[in-house]
Formats: structure tokens, C-alpha cells, sequence
């Protein structure tokens, strides 16, 4: 595989009037286009040239890798608080959350998504209720006509995988949700998926490692190129966003604690104390 694309992208096999600059960066921007993370075979390729480790790096340092942060909430004031942090990227919903902030009747759940959406600037995971194929549709399509920021968010079922390829081929963006196999991923994934929400927290509950599952879908889309981006969902603790960013999540949802959390350490808390005692002695000593 490495020897082929070398001998393809080495410029003694460059197409006439094609430099091995120019199929370099075409090669680039269509895995990058085509994968949500840029595949490790043509990155160890293109290092191993200084032309290709030039383009490498600069492609690098047009397009972020990051993993995104959303918050898994209904609540308006954690949805805020997040926001104003400055790292939020996106929301996900779901009805027992909606329930939880005492909102009730289809009208008050969808404005609440509209509210939502004017409060952030990603996308915001509204799920449907529905579970046959035709109730799916009706409500996804209308759910997706609330703001453009909406992703339909839909069970990982039989009916359900039928609705995201129907949601795919007509340009509306889903996430796939209860999520619990490699199996499960794989489907959403062929279907179109935007997002596959497998549930981490839910796992650990029955003593099944819910990281391990992450780093496998990982794997499994990276081998095969799927553009589906894993999304980390029922995150527990702040440990968790670690482990998972650490398994290769595109994103994680997490309540605003965890989120709070990776601000935590005691040696900032003491280091801060420490400098600011310093600072109030030197000024008692210059009065």
C-alpha cells in the first residue's frame, strides 16, 4: 500500500505537466475531505519527503483536528454558562432531559429547540419520538426545518437506520442514537450517519467497558474511511472525556460538571495561592 501511493505521488511518475507538488496536495484535500481525520497511511508517505512533509504540515495548520465538546442538557443556564467558557461546540437533547426541566407539549419542546439554537452556534441534536419508519420522517423532516443548526436525532433500530439513509439522501443531518456495538456503529455509519452516539456511561452500568467501544468504532471508521464522526454519549465524570478523547472521539456530550471538571487540580488551586500571597507580601513590603 505505502509503496504504491509512493510511486504513484513520486515525481517520476507525476502525470506530464502535474508536479508531485500539485498531486500531493490533491491527495490531501480529498482524504481529508473524504475523512474526518487524515489517513495515517499518506501521512507516513508524505513524511518521508521534503515535499510532502512541507504540504503535510501545512494542510496541519489549515484545518484543525480537535475533538468537540458538547453538552448533553436541556437546561437554558448550563447551556449558557458553557457557552460563555468558550469551548462549547455543540448540544444534545433527549426527551428524559426535556422532561427533567419540566418541558412539556409539542410546541414548548420545539421552541426549546429554537431557544437552544440561538443560544450557540453548533449543532443541536433533536430526537424523535417516533419509532415506525413514516412517524420518523414526518417528525425529523420537521424538525430539521427549525433552525439549520438542528441534527435529527434518531434510535439505532431497524426503522430507525431505514430514516437516516432516507435523511441522508435528502441533506438532513442525523446522529444515531443508543448505540451499544461495533455492529450497530457500522450500520449508522453505511446509512449516512453525521454522528454515531454510542453510550459509555450505560455500559460501565452493566460492567461492559464503554472506552473500549469507542476506541474500536474508531478504528473501524478510520480503517474503512467512514466520514461519521463518533460521538462520546453518556459521559459520567470528567474522567471519562479523558478516556474518550484518549480512544479517538470526535466529539463528547457531557454534563456541565464534568465538563468544569478538567479545570480542576489541586496544584493550580496551591500554585494560585502561593503566587498571589507572594504578591500581597512584596506590596506590604514596598508600603
Amino acid at each position: 500500500m505505502l509503496t504504491k501511493i509512493d510511486k504513484i505521488y513520486s515525481p517520476a511518475h507525476a502525470p506530464v505537466g502535474v508536479c508531485c507538488k500539485t498531486l500531493v496536495l490533491r491527495c490531501l484535500i480529498f482524504k481529508v475531505l473524504s475523512s474526518p481525520k487524515i489517513n495515517t497511511h499518506i501521512v507516513s508517505v508524505l513524511q518521508q519527503t521534503p515535499t510532502g512533509a512541507c504540504f503535510f504540515f501545512y494542510i496541519c495548520k489549515q484545518i484543525q483536528l480537535v475533538m468537540k465538546f458538547f453538552i448533553d442538557t436541556a437546561n437554558l443556564d448550563q447551556i449558557k454558562e458553557a457557552n460563555d467558557l468558550g469551548i462549547l461546540d455543540g448540544v444534545t437533547t433527549n426527551p428524559s432531559l426535556m422532561a427533567r426541566e419540566g418541558i412539556k407539549g409539542e410546541a414548548n419542546i420545539r421552541q426549546h429547540y429554537i431557544d437552544i439554537c440561538n443560544i450557540v452556534k453548533g449543532d443541536v441534536s433533536a430526537e424523535v419520538i417516533s419509532t415506525d419508519f413514516e412517524g420518523m420522517i414526518h417528525e425529523g423532516r420537521e424538525l430539521a426545518m427549525l433552525h439549520p443548526q438542528i441534527v435529527v436525532k434518531v434510535p439505532c433500530i431497524k426503522e430507525g437506520i431505514k430514516a437516516i439513509k432516507y435523511f441522508t439522501d435528502n441533506g438532513i443531518r442525523t446522529n444515531c442514537t443508543l448505540v451499544f456495538s461495533v455492529g450497530q456503529a457500522l450500520l449508522a455509519a453505511k446509512a449516512g450517519a453525521t454522528y454515531v452516539s454510542p453510550f459509555v456511561g450505560r455500559l460501565d452500568d452493566i460492567s461492559t467497558d464503554g472506552v473500549e467501544l469507542i476506541r474500536k468504532i474508531v478504528q473501524v471508521y478510520d480503517h474503512y474511511g467512514y466520514r461519521t464522526q463518533v460521538l462520546a454519549a453518556s459521559i459520567r465524570h470528567t474522567m471519562h472525556i479523558i478516556q474518550c478523547l484518549e480512544a479517538g472521539a470526535d466529539v463528547a456530550t457531557c454534563p456541565l460538571d464534568a465538563i468544569l471538571g478538567l479545570l480542576r487540580h489541586p496544584l493550580t488551586d496551591s500554585g494560585l495561592k502561593k503566587f498571589l500571597e507572594d504578591y500581597g507580601a512584596t506590596c506590604r513590603s514596598l508600603s
